[in-house]
């Protein structure tokens, strides 16, 4: 969940403060790392999942703040758009039948969320782009009355010196528009997957998860459409991109690197390298100073959460206040129902714990610019994409994902001692999705082949075949 901000702005004199004392925790952080103070309890996870409110015509419906007055539950906040709300799980430790825990609580919270909903006219409904979605929906009219949305606003724009942001996607069609306000960035809903690491291994999970995101990206993707056009399998990607598009200091020897990116590269020794990169290169956007002890790292949470890495690095804290290293991996989509979600997050956990055990696996599997190839490449093909997979040739990832990946995924589950029967039930539906090819973004495309361009009609039907709760690639048309 994103941090509010009491006020939204700001004077040179707050910039001034908030560096002072983002300069200070780092240097606190890097102490930390230095001393291992870190958690060792590892093992657990979280999700978060974006969601959009409709109307009975499947168009967005701006009403997220009755809904969230009239639910009260902590674990469900407003998203950028009044549109959209995020669900959250509570922590779970991966073991025995964590995966049916996760899937139960997230569908408890998402009932309650529908129902209530449904008090007010509105339907719910998890996809990575609305296909119903127009550019006049994305005005500041539908931002969300939070103050730290609209201070993004302001100064993204500010960086940008009141230059537009300027989308230019070129997929199955070509998209060129600009936009005045961050918005755009509303069009794109997440399936958030939280890790807990140990400090001794957290710099290898974190570049396995980098390793793994075009295999993650290509299985779950469910974003084809945006704004009438059929872009990439997972458009979502490059809109995120497009949208907050914001550099980094232009002076340094690197020159500027983007606030929403694939990173910059690998880690070496720790997750701290992530951090002295956030001071050196990326100038704060939200300069908002806390009171609270520097130990809590306020101001470094709070401008790590303006820096969108597709695997995000993130400090936590313990129930006993010891700090806690956590990997979010960003790369999923909303959709298409839960019972995918909580899929697409067993076959990351089973392959981030087979692969992170594996001490011969200490040194990447391949080089950064090929990961970073796989994951675009991965997002604009879905699992027709061609990938790098420590061979010299490029592999198809479909049979990759079935011959390679799923048996080490489904190693890893039985390495947590997950429950036998969860392991297959959940990575059956990764199985079965990878074999026929049947991803949300393909069903959604073959359904526009079958019935022609009618983005309600889409969007009607999607919510229907969600709604039973089977997975995508048993759906009908």
């Amino acid at each position: 969940m994103g941090q509010e901000i009491a006020y939204s702005h700001f004077t040179d004199a707050d910039f001034a403060r908030f560096n002072a004392r983002l300069q200070s925790e780092t240097a606190l952080l890097h102490s930390w790392f230095r001393d291992d103070v870190f958690s060792s309890r590892d093992g657990v996870a979280g999700l978060e999942l974006e969601a959009w409110l409709i109307d009975r015509a499947g168009r967005p419906a701006a009403v997220n703040a009755r809904l969230l007055e009239q639910l009260d539950d902590p674990l469900v906040v407003p998203e950028l758009a009044r549109f959209n709300i995020e669900l959250n799980t509570h922590p779970v430790p991966l073991k025995s039948d964590a995966l049916s825990r996760m899937l139960s609580d997230l569908e408890l919270t998402y009932a309650r969320c529908r129902q209530v909903a449904a008090q007010l006219d509105t339907g719910l409904m998890t996809i990575g782009i609305l296909p119903t979605l127009d550019e006049r929906d994305l005005t500041p009219d539908n931002m969300s009355d939070v103050k730290r949305y609209r201070a993004l606003n302001e100064q993204v724009l500010r960086q940008r010196e009141g230059r537009p942001l300027k989308l230019d996607i070129q997929g199955h069609e070509h998209l060129k528009t600009e936009h005045h306000t961050v918005m755009l960035e509303s069009a794109t809903t997440s399936f958030q997957i939280h890790l807990k690491v140990a400090p001794s291994r957290a710099a290898q999970y974190y570049n396995l998860a980098q390793m793994l995101s075009a295999a993650m990206v290509a299985l779950s993707a469910n974003s084809p459409y945006l704004f009438g056009h059929d872009l990439w399998s997972e458009t979502r990607i490059p809109l995120f991109e497009q949208s907050v598009s914001v550099g980094g200091f232009g002076a340094v020897a690197q020159g500027p690197i983007r606030r929403v990116s694939f990173g910059s590269g690998y880690v070496h020794a720790s997750l701290f390298e992530c951090f002295q990169e956030n001071l050196e290169h990326f100038p704060v956007l939200l300069p908002m100073c806390s009171d609270a002890a520097p130990e809590r790292l306020e101001h470094l949470r709070l401008h790590n959460g303006t820096i969108w890495r597709w695997n995000r690095p993130l400090i936590g804290f313990d129930d006993d206040g010891t700090p806690h290293l956590r990997i979010e991996h960003r790369v999923v989509p909303g959709g298409p129902t839960l019972m995918d979600s909580i899929a697409n997050a067993a076959f990351f956990f089973g392959l981030m714990q087979s692969l992170g055990a594996d001490t011969a696996l200490s040194a990447p599997l391949l080089p950064f610019s090929q990961a970073r190839d796989n994951f675009y490449a991965a997002a604009r093909y879905g699992l027709d994409a061609q990938v790098h997979w420590g061979h010299e040739q490029k592999q198809h990832l479909q049979p990759l994902i079935l011959d390679e990946l799923l048996p080490l995924a489904r190693r890893g589950l039985e390495q947590l001692s997950l429950d036998a029967a969860d392991i297959q039930r959940f990575l059956g539906v990764i199985q079965a999705r990878v074999e026929t090819g049947r991803t949300g973004a393909a069903w959604q495309r073959a359904f526009v082949a079958r019935n022609g361009v009618d983005w309600q009609g889409l969007t009607l039907a999607y919510r229907e075949q969600q709604d039973s709760g089977a997975p995508v690639h048993t759906w009908r048309f």
